[in-house]
């Protein structure tokens, strides 16, 4: 996928999308999504490839990459990726990455101190890896001006002196110690429960399931509406068939519970859903399909000129 940013204006709202990688995930479908129907990745060939599996290969693509929001006078972003430099050693794919993300943030007119927020929609490996940054031997905030919003309940789950079992097992090794607690002992970390507005146009909301303080943040600026869903959703399949589960999933019952009321309101609302990993066009209008969804229209994402 093309590493330009790109960019789209919802109401007093522009969203910019900043690319840290895309391609294979090193997983097929039958590992990342174990309960998918069977057939159903076949069934739906026509526009799942290649974008979102290679079947080729029989491997799930994916995407890394954050949500740049200007809202209010204030610039925020919205995830940070896996980062540069973390030592990963049971995510071998991701461990010392050394990606071009802070000139991409460049790219977009944004220096790492512009930023005012940073919302980390839930604590994995890849979607907090840019709150630090390495400097010498140390790990430091890379956004010193920002206030890092984080879920209380992922950060108390994820927490190592708390010892509580997951089903990453210790795939997020290392991920509190070096991304989290460091923005944390600086005083920059906002740890909220419930509910949280960040102004007139913005608000988040806990949707637990995938893990216990995931969440999603709410755009209504307008007429346009639009909702950022982090993890809820990984593929495209999950919009039509949206019982399937990643296997990343804490609490499996309550992330089918969480999709389907966040894809119902979405429908209702016309709101633009804004995964965290879709690459190609990235974000797109649902409709239902009986008990299921489909997919209306894609989102139109223009490159800054």
């Amino acid at each position: 996928m093309d590493q330009s940013p790109e960019q789209i204006i919802l109401g007093d709202v522009t969203v910019t999308r900043i690319k840290e990688f895309y391609g294979p995930s090193g997983l097929s479908p039958g590992q990342f999504f174990p309960d998918s129907p069977q057939g159903s990745w076949e069934e739906h060939r026509e526009w799942l490839a290649p974008e979102f599996w290679n079947p080729r290969t029989d491997e799930c693509m994916t995407a890394i990459q954050s949500w740049l929001l200007r809202s209010e006078g204030r610039t925020i972003l919205v995830d940070t990726g896996v980062g540069n430099h973390k030592d990963r050693p049971y995510m071998p794919a991701w461990s010392r990455m050394d990606t071009d993300f802070l000139d991409q943030l460049a790219a977009a007119g944004v220096r790492p101190e512009d930023i005012d927020i940073v919302v980390n929609t839930h604590l994995h490996l890849d979607h907090v890896g840019w709150n630090t940054r390495l400097d010498g031997r140390t790990w430091v905030p890379t956004f010193p001006n920002a206030t890092y919003l984080m879920p209380r309940p992922d950060f108390d789950f994820w927490d190592p002196a708390n010892e509580n079992k997951t089903v990453l097992g210790r795939a997020n090794q290392n991920v509190f110690e070096d991304s989290v607690t460091p923005v944390h002992r600086a005083g920059l970390t906002y740890l909220w429960d419930g509910t949280y507005r960040i102004d007139r146009n913005l608000r988040l909301d806990l949707a637990p399931g995938h893990t216990p303080g995931s969440s999603v943040l709410t755009l209504e600026s307008g007429g346009d509406r639009a909702v950022f869903v982090g993890d809820l959703i990984h593929t495209g399949l999950q919009i039509a068939e949206p019982a399937i589960n990643s296997c990343f999933c804490e609490d499996p019952a309550e992330s089918r519970a969480t999709r389907h009321k966040v894809l119902g309101r979405a429908a209702e609302n016309n709101a633009l859903v804004f995964p965290a990993h879709f690459g190609g066009r990235s974000a797109v209008e649902v409709a239902r399909n009986g008990s299921k969804f489909m997919i209306k229209e894609w989102a139109d994402l223009s490159p800054i000129s």
